[in-house]
């Protein structure tokens, strides 16, 4: 892998004030960063046309934090898919655990969700994890299969071509309680695999890490071999967080190329 994924998820957070000074901070520092990274914003949908202007002429791309299962119509208040292609969204987020508790969305609305997103070519990021309490009890790995398995049952064993996959062990979402990076790792490399079971055509799988990242300890989730990006909440609203933890990612993917780089050429010289 030459580049991470780093999203930011912003939630029901933000305001246009605070939308300007973000991003005239990010372009200022953290241009000359983009380039070892792909970098998305998922602001409220309000936001969203706001946020697009401002990245337009920037390495960083857009993203959507939910989208409706219908295409248009009388449903008050919901945002479809064809409205969020139009302003120039490339990324859905889905499956988030505060959506699956708070507004009750089920693996079968998630998975209609996922059809609409890859019909029209955008690209789905698919948040799955456990509870505290399946952690505490062993079900971690239990509970991965499950949701995977519903998605795979409604879509196919080829729905994770052209998809991220999102680790989001719910304990660790907004409580400062990051997880071990070993036992992350191991949890992303067991994805990867129970998924080339179903599709072993599959090449790239691409797993974030999600839960309470910042820039002390983004160092040890990024130098693990199966973490292939980042979904960041609370601390990518902080132009300054974020960008370190862009400025860490970039300067740690530089570095382990140049690592590969030099192996390479020295073996093959000698």
């Amino acid at each position: 892998m030459n580049k991470f994924l780093i999203v930011a998820n912003w939630k029901l957070n933000g305001s246009i004030n605070m939308i300007s000074s973000f991003f005239e901070y990010i372009k200022l520092h953290a241009s000359i960063y983009l380039e070892k990274n792909v970098i998305v914003i998922a602001p409220p949908t309000i936001y969203l046309e706001r946020v697009y202007r401002k990245i337009a002429k920037i390495n960083i791309f857009l993203g959507a934090q939910n989208v409706d299962i219908n295409l248009k119509g009388a449903f008050t208040g919901e945002t479809s898919i064809t409205m969020l292609k139009e302003i120039g969204v490339k990324y859905v987020i889905v499956g988030h655990s505060e959506r699956r508790l708070w507004h009750h969305e089920n693996n079968d609305i998630i998975s209609k969700k996922i059809y609409l997103i890859k019909k029209f070519n955008l690209i789905p990021i698919l948040c799955i994890g456990e509870t505290k309490y399946d952690r505490d009890h062993g079900k971690t790995i239990t509970i991965i299969k499950k949701q995977l398995d519903d998605i795979i049952a409604i879509l196919g064993k080829l729905v994770f071509q052209n998809i991220v996959i999102a680790y989001e062990p719910i304990w660790a979402i907004g409580t400062g309680l990051a997880a071990d990076p070993k036992n992350i790792q191991l949890i992303h490399k067991f994805i990867k695999n129970y998924v080339r079971i179903y599709d072993s055509s599959i090449k790239n799988i691409l797993v974030q890490y999600g839960g309470s990242i910042n820039q002390k300890n983004v160092k040890s989730f990024i130098s693990q071999p199966d973490i292939d990006g980042l979904l960041i909440g609370s601390a990518s609203l902080n132009a300054e967080e974020f960008f370190k933890i862009i400025q860490i990612s970039h300067n740690f993917l530089k570095n382990k190329i140049s690592y590969y780089k030099y192996f390479y050429i020295s073996n093959h010289l000698n």
